[in-house]
């Protein structure tokens, strides 16, 4: 009866709104919602776009929650409402905010009295048409990765990040390890997500001002952020967080076909927090030990195909023990069985080197991850979607974060 109670309580919400949505009066609706949302100046100069998704979704899990999922029921239910407004100024300005009301940017980080905030905001400049150049400033998802472009709900084909950008190790940004053995005891105990981090945090939509384009073939990035690529959603606006230790990050990307694009990035910056100082050693600074990481990403696109794979190499130089090396990767592809259906299947796994064990030897620092996902997705109209997915993950020893779960996802789109 409760197993009943709980599936009613969690899950009914999707099925009601994804009947509801696909309604054929709902999607009259919705066509005029969509085609009414912007102002225009007389000429076209000037023009706001107002868009928006609902997105609900329902997680079941085993034992503790993976990823960056922060509730421990096995059950949990997350809504979010999620707002753009685009804006142009002729044909050099833009400017874009993107605004979000959920239970925490993570799924359940604020599982009671819920959030809302602004995740993006920002500027940005094209002096030339083609795009060879753009000039941005504000609150954006970084340049690192080939993941990020596709990181929304409608756009990616899973629930879920991949591993890289969300698999989180015992390495923290808010104090050093007082030893090696220290670091080395956080493997046996669960994942402390509110003070441990991943090698990149989702989109990691820190502050700061970038330059990027086009130029023939080729594509580059480069930007300035307040915060680290693995830095958490609190770290990310420049009220939070000064710029006395910046994050420098790219990438350049090659398009040799319209089928192939290749990229290889690179990110530079501190990953401590302020709290972290007092804990430092004798005569070192924050600046002192940064993240460093180098990746490589690709994707294929062919008729019903697409693939993406990136593989990161990252390092933390950590206090009182020294550098902490890991390598994450994943290969990802989609198949569109017809113009409504979609699968898709994902490899994700993460591998840590050796640091002292203060006993004369050396040992892994976190425990090595494999995790397999699987999607099945229906998009009922240019305005409903809804996905399935199914992950199965395994980390080296007894401790394990969630072997399995199984996600759902409703979106509407306006």
């Amino acid at each position: 009866m409760k197993r009943t109670s709980a599936f009613c309580r969690r899950w009914l919400p999707l099925l009601l709104l994804l009947a509801l949505s696909a309604s054929a009066p709902a999607q009259e609706l919705l066509d005029k919602l969509d085609d009414a949302l912007f102002v225009q100046s007389p000429g076209g100069f000037f023009r706001t776009d107002l868009s928006g998704r609902l997105d609900l979704e329902g997680y079941y899990h085993e034992g503790n929650p993976p990823g960056l999922i922060f509730p421990t029921d096995n059950f949990f239910f997350n809504p979010r409402l999620s707002l753009f407004l685009d804006a142009r100024l002729g044909e050099q300005f833009y400017s874009f905010v993107q605004f979000r009301a959920d239970r925490g940017f993570d799924v359940g980080l604020k599982q009671h009295n819920g959030d809302a905030r602004f995740d993006e905001y920002l500027l940005r400049w094209t002096p030339w048409r083609a795009g060879e150049l753009n000039v941005q400033v504000g609150k954006f998802a970084t340049a690192v990765g080939n993941w990020v472009p596709r990181h929304l709900a409608w756009e990616n084909p899973f629930i879920t990040a991949p591993a890289p950008y969300e698999n989180v190790t015992v390495i923290t940004d808010q104090a050093a390890p007082a030893s090696p053995a220290a670091m080395l005891a956080r493997r046996n105990i669960p994942d402390r997500k509110g003070a441990w981090l991943p090698v990149v945090w989702g989109p990691s939509y820190a502050s700061g001002a970038s330059v990027f384009g086009r130029v023939e073939k080729f594509d580059y990035a480069l930007e300035v952020k307040n915060a680290s690529i693995s830095s958490r959603p609190s770290a990310w606006d420049a009220t939070e967080l000064g710029w006395s230790n910046p994050t420098v990050s790219g990438r350049v990307g090659v398009r040799p076909s319209a089928a192939w694009n290749f990229g290889a990035s690179f990110s530079r910056g501190a990953y401590l927090l302020p709290a972290a100082k007092p804990t430092l050693p004798a005569g070192t600074s924050l600046g002192d030990f940064p993240q460093i990481t180098l990746a490589a990403d690709a994707n294929w696109s062919w008729r019903h195909w697409q693939v993406w794979a990136e593989i990161f190499a990252s390092r933390f130089d950590v206090p009182n023990v020294g550098n902490a090396d890991t390598l994450a990767y994943y290969v990802e592809t989609k198949y569109k069985f017809t113009p409504h259906l979609f699968g898709a299947l994902r490899w994700n796994q993460q591998f840590f080197g050796k640091i002292p064990n203060g006993l004369g030897g050396e040992a892994q620092w976190d425990r090595n991850l494999w995790r397999a996902d699987a999607a099945l997705g229906w998009r009922f109209t240019r305005h409903v979607q809804a996905k399935v997915q199914y992950s199965y993950s395994h980390q080296q020893g007894y401790l394990q974060q969630g072997e399995q779960m199984v996600a759902t996802q409703v979106s509407v789109k306006f």
